[in-house]
């Protein structure tokens, strides 16, 4: 049950953050947990495989018209694009595409969204936006291995990751500060104070054009959606620093002016034909 399309439909986010903040609390929290990612191939124009997508599916209707289908027992699907990254999510009821994506479908409950090294689920009730898995591993291997560094340098460090401080993120920057703590005390260095964390999150425009270091432009192709671990940023992307994680290094080292980061492509589970 398609549609018919009546209405402007934003689908492209500009930006990582908005691109979570869109899925998270516009879609996974309001009960869209099953979904299809892809890429679109270079030899394709995403526009023009979004459009082709909104009239197959009926993604541009209004509020109304989706009240009146979940009433019937039917799914609403929305779609978001950045770059040629695609996700399609729905909600429970009948539709052509658990028909057509059948095979592809997976449930963001038992299989979360992995996108620019965020974790993107749905636990206890509640939508769950983390760190996935390996990067934090490997920010608390980056950050233990530097933990005697001057308060200065790591403060400045802690403070320029790039990740939206959502609860579970939150949790896991504290893990993280209070491990590096931990080293501190028992070498009788003074403690980093949690005020060098971002613990608060500011909401933004996910399909606003910006031109901010966070823009589209910068960080296209460097970020995919997936299922499996997403390959850690700072295997071959280190945080400003050419050291790997693990690697000797000393404070001398040029440390991370600017925070990096940003994902490696993660295997797409759909590139449309």
């Amino acid at each position: 049950m398609a549609g018919r399309r009546t209405i402007p439909y934003r689908y492209e986010a500009t930006t990582i953050e908005g691109f979570v903040q869109q899925v998270a609390v516009q879609y996974v929290a309001r009960g869209y947990w099953f979904y299809v990612s892809g890429i679109v191939p270079e030899s394709k124009d995403p526009r023009a495989v979004a459009e082709k997508l909104i009239g197959k599916y009926g993604f541009g209707v209004s509020k109304f018209v989706r009240a009146r289908r979940k009433l019937g027992g039917h799914a609403n699907l929305q779609l978001i694009l950045f770059g040629r990254i695609f996700l399609l999510l729905a909600t429970h009821g009948e539709h052509l595409f658990f028909e057509e994506e059948k095979a592809k479908i997976r449930d963001c409950r038992e299989a979360p969204i992995k996108f620019a090294s965020y974790s993107i689920g749905f636990r206890g009730g509640h939508v769950q936006v983390r760190i996935e898995r390996e990067t934090e591993q490997e920010l608390k291997a980056y950050f233990k291995e530097r933990a005697l560094w001057s308060a200065e340098t790591l403060a400045r460090l802690f403070s320029q990751l790039p990740f939206e401080p959502y609860a579970p993120v939150r949790r896991q920057l504290l893990v993280m500060l209070n491990q590096v703590n931990k080293l501190r005390r028992m070498a009788g260095l003074e403690r980093l104070e949690t005020s060098c964390l971002r613990l608060s999150r500011k909401p933004c425009r996910p399909f606003e054009q910006k031109s901010s270091t966070s823009n589209l432009s910068t960080v296209v192709g460097e970020a995919s959606i997936g299922t499996s671990t997403a390959r850690s940023p700072l295997s071959d992307r280190s945080v400003g620093s050419p050291h790997r994680a693990g690697a000797p290094s000393s404070e001398s080292e040029d440390p991370p002016a600017q925070t990096r980061l940003r994902p490696q492509p993660v295997q797409s589970c759909h590139r449309p034909r």
